[in-house]
């Protein structure tokens, strides 16, 4: 009998510490039944890309954020993937988990019809900064084209009517891209048009800004502004600017909302840096759509978030060390 009692202890040894290291989502599944009175929780899943720029990350950092702290109403999981189809697949799981709604960030072509057919089934979709061809989708962003508008009066303000700028755009980004350069272009033509301004394409990361604005410094004698289009590229431009010893340059813009480029800003008293401010956070904003939709609120389709501009001169006001952006 002794023996028998000693290996059923020994079986129990065993098995308990393999059931308790089971499972490892990304998910508020721990509160899913509710609160003490057992109302149920909306799910909200998030789906936003792998992390490929700080921006991005700062994305998914505060779509969780957010979500957390409506962790009375809400529970939610959160998926990052590469590419499309991965993202497809994602979809699929947190309609298998139950998600009632869903705010996506579906950065790359190809994401109209499996959104689609997650509408058609009933779940609340919330698209954050991209926007894709599917009718009855909310979307939560910040304004592009004003980006552009006040990238024009800033660099007017600082240099004048006359000179050369160089505008960095991105066409890998599609309308992100296409509309803060349309801003940009038509505002200068209204308001400077004598301004020359030379395109050249690059990317959104420091990288692509300084070997191309490397380039660019070389085939160009003569710049009195930069504008680009976000504070990762900028960065890499300015790297470039210090170890040409270009003088010329006094303006470079950037967008997004960067900590590292907001505190560069007060330390070059030659070159004016702003940042158009694009600000990751504003993810908050969709999930907060998303929980609306779900109660029954009525919610405008579109919400654009308007541009505000940082520079030196009110550059505090954004610093913020708990982002990852």
């Amino acid at each position: 009998m002794k023996k028998a009692i000693s290996l059923v202890l020994l079986m129990l040894l065993i098995v308990v510490p393999v059931l308790t290291g089971c499972g490892d989502s990304k998910t508020s599944s721990d509160n899913s039944s509710g609160d003490e009175k057992g109302s149920k929780k909306h799910k909200i899943g998030i789906l936003a890309p792998a992390v490929t720029h700080g921006w991005v990350a700062a994305v998914a950092y505060n779509a969780e954020v957010r979500a957390k702290e409506l962790s009375d109403e809400v529970e939610y999981k959160i998926q990052t993937s590469n590419n499309a189809e991965e993202m497809t697949a994602q979809l699929d799981d947190l309609k298998t988990w139950g998600a009632e709604a869903i705010v996506a960030f579906p950065q790359w072509e190809g994401m109209e019809v499996p959104i689609q057919q997650a509408k058609d089934e009933g779940i609340k979709i919330v698209n954050f900064d991209i926007k894709i061809d599917v009718d009855g989708v909310y979307r939560v962003a910040g304004d592009n084209k004003d980006m552009g508008i006040q990238g024009a009066k800033y660099i007017v303000d600082k240099i004048g009517k006359e000179g050369t700028v160089v505008m960095l755009e991105v066409p890998s980004s599609g309308s992100v891209s296409e509309l803060r350069k349309e801003g940009f272009v038509d505002t200068m033509k209204e308001i400077a048009p004598d301004m020359k301004i030379k395109s050249y394409a690059t990317q959104f990361t420091r990288e692509d800004g300084l070997k191309d604005f490397s380039d660019i410094l070389t085939k160009n004698p003569k710049i009195e502004a930069v504008y680009s289009m976000d504070d990762e590229t900028s960065i890499g431009v300015l790297q470039a600017i210090k170890e040409a010893g270009r003088t010329d340059i006094k303006v470079v813009t950037g967008g997004g909302g960067m900590q590292e480029y907001f505190k560069m800003m007060p330390e070059n008293k030659d070159i004016w840096i702003e940042s158009a401010l694009y600000s990751p956070a504003m993810v908050k904003d969709a999930v907060d759509v998303a929980l609306k939709l779900l109660n029954g609120e009525d919610v405008e389709e579109e919400t654009i978030i308007p541009t505000t501009i940082v520079d030196r001169e009110n550059y505090k006001e954004f610093l913020d060390e708990k982002t990852p952006y």
